[in-house]
């Protein structure tokens, strides 16, 4: 079982369809609601497939494992991504919050989903690429 949690403050200066937009751009198929000050997003696996192929696409993978593990709360994932990268449909992890406020990003399930997303690599390819359908 796999649930993908997202959430992204809505600063005065900033439109909450472009949050929105920035946030599907990353997760497509992401069920969004909110509100003028907060957008939240739920999905599952499906909506991680634009955000798993943008980090092969970006070729961020050891970045993003590194982050995504040391995030790690029991059996949840947390970390940030910038907005204002995702806007462009880019991921990028800032190391803090950011000053307009970062997307909060939460994924709940086993190891292997971040073995997935961000598996191991060797010179910056995948040593072993895995297909959750094998696993589900």
């Amino acid at each position: 079982m796999m649930e993908l949690s997202v959430t992204a403050v809505v600063m005065p200066s900033e439109s909450p369809e472009k949050v929105a937009r920035a946030i599907e751009k990353l997760f497509a198929g992401i069920v969004l609601e909110g509100t003028d000050e907060r957008i939240e997003g739920r999905g599952g696996i499906d909506a991680l497939s634009t955000f798993h192929r943008l980090l092969r696409e970006e070729r961020i993978l050891d970045t993003a494992r590194a982050v995504i593990l040391r995030g790690r709360v029991g059996e949840a994932f947390q970390f940030r991504l910038s907005k204002q990268a995702a806007s462009a449909g880019r991921i990028s992890f800032p190391p803090e919050e950011e000053p307009l406020g970062s997307i909060h990003v939460e994924i709940r399930g086993p190891q292997l989903l971040v073995d997935w997303l961000a598996p191991q690599t060797v010179d910056g390819r995948p040593i072993k690429e895995i297909d959750l359908e094998d696993h589900v």
